[in-house]
């Protein structure tokens, strides 16, 4: 097709215009492509030149110790199991038990060494007893002040010794509480001969004896529900 002579300038014009676009484009689109080649491969050979530190000798050491020990993970010992937890409650009581039998004999040589200093009259009654008998009565109540003392003291000390583990032992005795009070007895069924077994679980100190008071709680039932012999 021809075109008029007016118009064969612009034609070639904008002819020239659309190859010089088109390599412009051409040219960029290629630079573009071998920059990003550019940037592979310089980021293929950094990942090439980077060394892995293997781990040393002694920490593959410890390392398989560890394994062979069984030693607990992170896990386990943010986990208390029922053995530890009962373990520990029996620990506990021990502690409590231990310190109220020197209290007790300190309160009991307390009072007596208080009141066997004190002048007594045998004709000047206290509240219209015999002094003799309000000053044992004092005696031994000093007695029974360091037999109550005891189990707040030991149970004191032993929160001392196990401060790292009083977050797991709180809850753990908040769970074993709900078990005690939903398999625990009633009360108000006891009788001379059916006294209720262990009401508050106190004498628990592993499965064993969990097992065994579940069974003296069933046994309380039959006995209270069954007409007695």
């Amino acid at each position: 097709m021809s075109h008029p002579p007016i118009l064969r300038p612009l034609t070639l014009s904008l002819r020239a215009t659309c190859l010089s676009s088109r390599g412009s484009f051409d040219l960029q689109g290629s630079a573009s492509l071998r920059f990003a080649r550019y940037k592979s491969n310089k980021a293929a050979k950094a990942s090439a030149n980077v060394k892995h530190t293997p781990p040393s000798t002694s920490q593959v050491e410890a390392a398989l110790k560890h394994a062979e020990k069984g030693g607990p993970t992170e896990v386990e010992k943010e986990i208390l199991t029922w053995p530890e937890y009962l373990s520990i409650r029996k620990s506990k009581r021990r502690w409590e038990t231990a310190m109220s039998i020197p209290l007790t004999f300190l309160g009991f040589a307390g009072g007596v060494m208080f009141f066997g200093e004190m002048q007594m009259d045998p004709s000047k009654p206290i509240f219209n007893l015999d002094p003799m008998i309000v000053y044992g009565a004092g005696t031994l109540a000093c007695a029974g002040f360091g037999y109550l003392l005891g189990p707040m003291i030991g149970s004191t000390i032993w929160r001392m010794s196990h401060r790292k583990a009083m977050r797991l032992v709180e809850a753990k005795d908040r769970e074993f509480h709900q078990h005690v009070v939903k398999n625990r007895v009633d009360p108000t069924a006891q009788s001379a001969t059916n006294p209720v077994p262990d009401f508050y679980g106190e004498k628990i100190g592993s499965l064993h004896e969990y097992r065994q008071w579940l069974r003296d709680q069933a046994r309380f039932k039959r006995k209270s529900i069954l007409p007695e012999d």
